[in-house]
């Protein structure tokens, strides 16, 4: 599988679980000038920004450990340009969803950390 592909095959398999667990899927790959935010979800409390990362293994580091400080800050500022466009009432949070697939599309793992950074 191509690298775009395996990337829009995670994101998917993201929503999938998201779906699954009552929310809503409000936008996918939103881009702005800022910067790209896979996945915005919402459910009854929650406007999530999700970062989805997609690792065959954990074995060099676990996938949250590239969400790095410079990649965080891109997506609060790419978050605060959504929330100027679209208000809400809902609190916002970042999550991110690590999919560990060792073998492609064959059993992968999902990992959900809720409010991975403020």
């Amino acid at each position: 599988m191509a690298t775009a592909e395996r990337g829009r095959w995670g994101e998917e398999l993201a929503a999938r679980y998201l779906r699954r667990r009552f929310y809503r899927i409000v936008e996918t790959n939103y881009r702005c000038r800022m910067g790209e935010i896979d996945l915005i979800a919402e459910n009854r409390r929650f406007l999530v920004f999700v970062e989805v990362k997609l690792r065959k293994n954990a074995n060099f580091a676990e996938a949250m450990e590239f969400v790095d400080v410079h990649k965080q800050n891109r997506l609060r500022k790419t978050a605060m340009l959504y929330l100027s466009q679209h208000e809400t009432e809902k609190q916002c949070r970042f999550d991110v969803i690590e999919i560990y697939a060792p073998d492609d599309e064959k059993k992968p793992r999902i990992r959900h950390l809720e409010d991975a950074f403020q």
